[in-house]
């Protein structure tokens, strides 16, 4: 199914809510698709310009390369 969807439950400050409630209201969305949009906006910038995955430090990748030498 092409179009299947992972549910899942989120909770949030009341406050962080309604300002998302907000922005979705302002762009005509759903809380449910503006949380979705916010959400592929950032793994969208997390994966940089080639696609891929951009290593940062801290990441359960593992440590980062240490700088060069010399």
């Amino acid at each position: 199914m092409a179009d299947e969807r992972k549910a899942f439950l989120l909770r949030t400050d009341p406050s962080l809510w309604r300002e998302i409630e907000k922005w979705a209201a302002d762009e005509l969305r759903s809380v449910n698709g503006q949380i979705e949009f916010i959400l592929r906006e950032a793994v969208r910038r997390r994966r940089g310009p080639g696609g891929q995955p951009q290593e940062h430090a801290g990441d359960a990748a593992g440590p980062a390369s240490p700088p060069p030498t010399g």
